[in-house]
C-alpha cells in the first residue's frame, strides 16, 4: 500500500497543538498504559494499520505486557485487565463506536470510568480518543503504511 500524499509537509502544520495535547493527556496522572491501551484500542477498531503498528510499540515501551497487548481485542472478557484499565477502555470503546448506537457511552459506562479516575483524568482519557480518533481517520484516509514512526 502507498500513502496518498508522499510528503504532507506542505500541508497545514498541526504539530505544536497536537504536541500541546498529547503534552497534557500525559501530565494528567492516567497510567501511561492505560493511555496507550486506550489508543491501541481504538486504532484497532478503526483498522487503522499505521495507528495499531505505532500503538503497540508505544504500549510495549510503556511496560504493557506480550499477553496484554494480544489480548487486548477481547479485554471485557480477560482477567488480565484490571478494573481501572476495563473503565478507561469501555468509554475508549463506546465513543469510537458512535455511530453503532445512540447514547454510546452510557451512564453506567461513565459511572464506572468515575469510579477510577478523577475530572482531570476522565478530560486526558476523553481527549486520548478523540486525538486517535483524529489521527486514525487521516491515517486511514491517506493509507499511511504500518511501520510509519513519527517520533
Amino acid at each position: 500500500m502507498a500513502a496518498r500524499i508522499q510528503n504532507a509537509a506542505g500541508g497545514p502544520d498541526i504539530t505544536p497543538a497536537v504536541q500541546h495535547l498529547f503534552t497534557e493527556v500525559y501530565a494528567s496522572g492516567v497510567p501511561r498504559q492505560t493511555l496507550e491501551l486506550v489508543h491501541l484500542r481504538a486504532s484497532q477498531i478503526n483498522g487503522c494499520s499505521a495507528c495499531v503498528d505505532a500503538g503497540a510499540t508505544r504500549a510495549a515501551k510503556a511496560g504493557v505486557s506480550p499477553e496484554k497487548l494480544y489480548a487486548l481485542a477481547a479485554w471485557y472478557e480477560n482477567p488480565l485487565f484490571d478494573d481501572a484499565e476495563r473503565a478507561a477502555l469501555a468509554p475508549a470503546e463506546a465513543a469510537t463506536r458512535l455511530s453503532d448506537r445512540p447514547g454510546a457511552v452510557t451512564d453506567e459506562i461513565w459511572a464506572e470510568a468515575v469510579r477510577h479516575y478523577d475530572q482531570r483524568q476522565l478530560a486526558a482519557l476523553v481527549l486520548m480518543v478523540a486525538i486517535t480518533n483524529f489521527f486514525n481517520r487521516i491515517n486511514t484516509t491517506l493509507r499511511i503504511p504500518a511501520g510509519t514512526r513519527w517520533d
